[in-house]
Protein backbone atom coordinates (compact mmCIF):
# COMPACT_ATOMS: atom_id res chain seq x y z
CA UNK A 1 0.00 0.00 0.00
CA UNK A 2 1.46 3.32 -1.10
CA UNK A 3 0.20 6.69 0.09
CA UNK A 4 0.18 9.91 -1.92
CA UNK A 5 3.74 10.79 -0.83
CA UNK A 6 5.08 7.35 -1.77
CA UNK A 7 5.49 6.19 1.84
CA UNK A 8 4.24 2.85 3.05
CA UNK A 9 1.04 3.18 5.01
CA UNK A 10 -0.67 0.90 7.44
CA UNK A 11 0.37 -1.62 10.01
CA UNK A 12 3.43 -2.95 8.17
CA UNK A 13 4.98 0.50 7.77
CA UNK A 14 4.29 1.42 11.39
CA UNK A 15 5.71 -1.88 12.57
CA UNK A 16 8.92 -1.35 10.57
CA UNK A 17 9.36 2.16 11.97
CA UNK A 18 8.73 0.85 15.48
CA UNK A 19 11.28 -1.95 15.03
CA UNK A 20 13.87 0.53 13.69
CA UNK A 21 13.30 2.79 16.69
CA UNK A 22 13.55 -0.11 19.14
CA UNK A 23 16.76 -1.32 17.45
CA UNK A 24 18.28 2.18 17.59
CA UNK A 25 17.41 2.58 21.27
CA UNK A 26 18.75 -0.89 22.09
CA UNK A 27 21.98 -0.18 20.19
CA UNK A 28 22.41 3.12 22.02
CA UNK A 29 21.85 1.52 25.42
CA UNK A 30 24.22 -1.34 24.61
CA UNK A 31 26.97 1.10 23.62
CA UNK A 32 26.43 3.01 26.87
CA UNK A 33 26.56 -0.25 28.82
CA UNK A 34 29.89 -1.18 27.19
CA UNK A 35 31.40 2.21 28.08
CA UNK A 36 30.19 1.94 31.66
CA UNK A 37 31.43 -1.65 31.91
CA UNK A 38 34.89 -0.39 31.02
CA UNK A 39 34.62 2.34 33.67
CA UNK A 40 33.48 -0.20 36.27
CA UNK A 41 36.50 -2.38 35.49
CA UNK A 42 38.78 0.59 36.10
CA UNK A 43 37.01 1.44 39.36
CA UNK A 44 37.26 -2.16 40.53
CA UNK A 45 40.97 -2.19 39.74
CA UNK A 46 41.45 1.04 41.69
CA UNK A 47 39.57 -0.39 44.67
CA UNK A 48 41.70 -3.55 44.59
CA UNK A 49 44.83 -1.41 44.48
CA UNK A 50 43.61 0.59 47.47
CA UNK A 51 42.83 -2.60 49.37
CA UNK A 52 46.36 -3.82 48.66
CA UNK A 53 47.77 -0.47 49.75
CA UNK A 54 45.78 -0.59 53.01
CA UNK A 55 46.97 -4.12 53.71
CA UNK A 56 50.62 -3.31 52.99
CA UNK A 57 50.51 -0.18 55.16
CA UNK A 58 48.80 -2.06 57.97
CA UNK A 59 51.52 -4.70 57.81
CA UNK A 60 54.22 -2.02 57.85
CA UNK A 61 52.54 -0.42 60.87
CA UNK A 62 52.47 -3.72 62.69
CA UNK A 63 56.13 -4.34 61.87
CA UNK A 64 57.08 -0.84 63.02
CA UNK A 65 55.21 -1.24 66.29
CA UNK A 66 56.90 -4.58 66.85
CA UNK A 67 60.29 -3.10 66.05
CA UNK A 68 59.57 -0.22 68.44
CA UNK A 69 58.85 -2.59 71.27
CA UNK A 70 62.06 -4.48 70.56
CA UNK A 71 64.12 -1.29 70.36
CA UNK A 72 62.62 0.08 73.59
CA UNK A 73 63.69 -3.04 75.40
CA UNK A 74 67.25 -2.93 74.00
CA UNK A 75 68.20 0.70 73.42
CA UNK A 76 66.14 3.81 74.09
CA UNK A 77 68.33 6.21 72.00
CA UNK A 78 66.61 5.87 68.62
CA UNK A 79 63.07 5.53 69.87
CA UNK A 80 61.90 8.90 68.47
CA UNK A 81 62.67 7.90 64.89
CA UNK A 82 60.95 4.55 65.22
CA UNK A 83 57.88 6.13 66.87
CA UNK A 84 57.79 8.72 64.08
CA UNK A 85 57.82 5.96 61.46
CA UNK A 86 55.03 4.17 63.29
CA UNK A 87 52.92 7.34 63.30
CA UNK A 88 53.57 8.00 59.59
CA UNK A 89 52.65 4.43 58.62
CA UNK A 90 49.58 4.51 60.83
CA UNK A 91 48.36 7.81 59.37
CA UNK A 92 48.93 6.53 55.84
CA UNK A 93 46.98 3.37 56.67
CA UNK A 94 44.10 5.38 58.12
CA UNK A 95 44.08 7.70 55.09
CA UNK A 96 44.02 4.83 52.61
CA UNK A 97 41.30 3.06 54.60
CA UNK A 98 39.21 6.24 54.73
CA UNK A 99 39.53 6.72 50.96
CA UNK A 100 38.61 3.08 50.34
CA UNK A 101 35.49 3.37 52.52
CA UNK A 102 34.47 6.58 50.78
CA UNK A 103 34.96 4.98 47.34
CA UNK A 104 32.93 1.88 48.26
CA UNK A 105 30.16 3.91 49.91
CA UNK A 106 29.65 6.03 46.79
CA UNK A 107 29.90 3.12 44.35
CA UNK A 108 26.96 2.99 41.95
CA UNK A 109 27.45 0.56 39.07
CA UNK A 110 26.24 1.61 35.60
CA UNK A 111 24.61 4.91 36.66
CA UNK A 112 24.20 6.37 33.17
CA UNK A 113 22.71 3.20 31.71
CA UNK A 114 20.19 2.98 34.55
CA UNK A 115 19.32 6.67 34.17
CA UNK A 116 18.71 6.27 30.45
CA UNK A 117 16.54 3.19 30.98
CA UNK A 118 14.49 5.13 33.56
CA UNK A 119 14.08 7.99 31.06
CA UNK A 120 12.94 5.50 28.40
CA UNK A 121 10.40 4.02 30.78
CA UNK A 122 9.13 7.48 31.77
CA UNK A 123 8.72 8.41 28.08
CA UNK A 124 6.80 5.21 27.39
CA UNK A 125 4.54 5.80 30.42
CA UNK A 126 3.86 9.40 29.32
CA UNK A 127 2.74 8.23 25.88
CA UNK A 128 0.06 5.97 27.40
Amino acid sequence: MQGPEGKKQGVVGSLKRLLKTVAAVAENRLELLVVEWHEERLRAFEVLMLVGFVLVLALLTLMAVTMTIVVVCINSGRIGVVIGLCVVYLLATIGAYWRLRKRLKNWAPFPETLAEIKKDRACLEDEN
